[in-house]
Formats: structure tokens, sequence, C-alpha cells
């Protein structure tokens, strides 16, 4: 087999996100509970928005989030997400490949408005989330770029994106084709109120079409219906290749086959803002594991990204994340 052009190929929710500071009293004022991420419609979110303090608006969505990382890490990746041809479309389109991201996803001339969060940070680093889905749900399978898909290493599909039916088709599309490519897909469940909606077509997805899996521990519990931790790590065994299951500050976890092996996490002076720790890991986890990194070490790796992320705002490392990465691999 030919050597892959990308390291990864993501797809997901095209979303821009718009990052503010801000404190309990806003929250209460405006109804928001806090910690939460609400879906609200358009007119919603311009409302609260309206009302917010000074805004950093960059290209999101988990997905995005991801391969922007890897991207800052050195890997060559792809994306696929829809936007509408609007502002927020130019500046996701424009944000994603000033990093050397292959974007060519078409955009709507028509249609749902780009796909934004407001993102609310309060000083416990708490965020609350109000999410305007828009275009990004509106993915097909002819937005699947079978050729960057053929010619990516592994496939990363985000779990927000399993409701709308066109969107399920363009995983399975997508899935089939890394497969008959000999390449490998990787999943992440995203949230445990998505497993819930999806348990069924997961564990189908997950047995059927997923090499690497990736999920916290409320998802891996719902994913399995189970209360403990361990029990889910049964439950998952032979399930993928790889499972890497995050555990916050206890770290991570990585199950493959009946090999399970405990990475701890890695230290933050202080947390400040942790939109976008799973995201990272999974950055982290996949660049290793496109450079044939043993486990431990994808697992270590995938740690120290999201700690990078953690301890600042926004789900995008504002320092040198690749010689942040080099130094703590040498402690």
């Amino acid at each position: 087999m030919t050597n892959p052009r990308f390291d990864v190929a993501g797809i997901g929710n095209a979303i821009v996100d718009v990052l503010t500071q801000t404190d309990d009293a806003f929250l209460e004022r405006e109804g928001l509970a806090k910690g939460a991420m609400t879906l609200v419609d358009e007119a919603q979110a311009a409302a609260v928005y309206d009302k917010a303090g000074p805004a950093m608006e960059c290209s999101g969505g988990s997905a995005a989030n991801t391969i922007a990382v890897m991207a800052r890490l050195g890997a060559k990746c792809a994306f696929m997400g829809k936007v509408k041809d609007d502002a927020f479309g130019r500046i996701f389109g424009h944000d994603i490949r000033s990093l050397g991201v292959h974007f060519d996803t078409a955009a709507a001339a028509d249609g749902p408005a780009t796909a934004n969060c407001l993102v609310l940070v309060t000083p416990d680093a708490q965020r609350t989330m109000l999410t305007y889905l828009g275009a990004s749900i509106h993915l097909k399978p002819a937005d699947v770029d079978l050729g960057v898909i053929k010619d990516a290493r592994v496939t990363y599909l985000e779990g927000y994106l399993w409701d709308p039916e066109d969107a399920k088709q363009a995983f399975r599309t997508a899935a089939a084709a890394a497969r008959d490519a000999g390449r490998e897909v990787a999943l992440s469940l995203s949230d445990p109120f998505c497993v819930d909606r999806h348990r069924a077509d997961f564990l189908d997805l997950i047995e059927g079409h997923v090499d690497i899996l990736f999920a916290n521990e409320a998802e891996i519990l719902s994913l399995y219906q189970v209360d403990d931790f361990d029990a889910a790590v049964d439950k998952v065994k032979g399930h993928c290749k790889i499972a890497a299951l995050t555990r916050s500050e206890k770290g991570s976890v990585v199950v493959s086959g009946d090999n399970v092996t405990a990475v701890a996490a890695t230290p933050v002076d202080k947390v400040i803002d942790t939109t976008g720790a799973g995201d990272a890991y999974a950055a982290g986890f996949l660049y290793g594991y496109t450079r044939d990194e043993d486990l431990a070490a994808c697992a270590r790796m995938g740690g120290i990204a999201a700690a990078e992320v953690i301890a600042q705002i926004g789900a995008r490392p504002e320092t040198d994340i690749k010689a942040a990465m080099t130094l703590k691999l040498r402690d």
C-alpha cells in the first residue's frame, strides 16, 4: 500500500466558536444552565451574543478542533464539514486552511446559516455553550471526498454529527471507503446524551466499522449502560481494535484486546477552560498513532495535548504545542 497523503481526515460539524469570558450573574440573568450545552436557533444565539462581552472567533466543532491541534503538531490533515457561503462560513474556511488543513467541502449557497457556538467561560473554568447547528447538519454523502478518505491513514468521525440521516449516511460512506482502501476508522462518542440517543447504532458502528474508539468515562458508561468503569472496560474489549478512554484528572486508559494500559494525566498548574480537552486528547493520541508510537506513548501524547488546551481559554492551543509536546515527553 502506498504511503497516504494525509495522516487523518476528519468529518464533523463545521462550527465557528465564539468564546467570551463572563460570570455567574450573566448566566443567571439569561436563564442559562451553567456548564450545559443548549441547542438554540439563530435568533436565540444572536440575542445572547449581542449581550456578551468581547469575543474571540475561530473555526470549531469537535472533529475540527482535533484536526486543528494535529495540524499544529505537524500532521498532514484534511477536514470535511458543511458551511454556508456567509461571513461565518468564510471565517471557518480561512481559519482552518490557515493551519495547513485541506478543506474543500463546497459551501451551501442557500439554506441555514453557518453553525456557531457561543462559549461562555466563567472564572472557575466552567463552559456554558449555546450552539446553533445551522448548515453543519446538512452534510450529505456527496460532500464526502472519497479520494481524500482513501488517501488518509485514519478517517476520524465525530459522534455529534450522527443525528441527521444524511450525515449518518455520509459517515457510513466514508467508513466503507476507508475500509475498502485498507485504511482505519476512528470514532469519538462526543457526548453521553448523544450516546443515549444512538446507542444501538453506535454499538453496530463500533463493532463493524471502527478501529479506534475515543470516549470519556461518562460516554463509555452510557454506551454499555453500566455504573462501573471497570465493567465498561471489560465490555469494550474485542469490540474494536483500540479504545482510548479519558478520565479527566485520573488520566486515560487504553484497551487493546485483553491489554489494558493506564496512563496518568499530565499535571496542570491551573485549569482555565476545559473546552476541547477531549478533542485535544484525540489529536495527541492520533498524532502518536500515525507515527507508529506504542499505545502508552500515544495516550501520554494525548494527555499532554489536553493539558496544554485546558490551561488557556479556547480549544486551540495558543502556545507552541509541538515544542511543549517535545519538552514534556523528555521529562
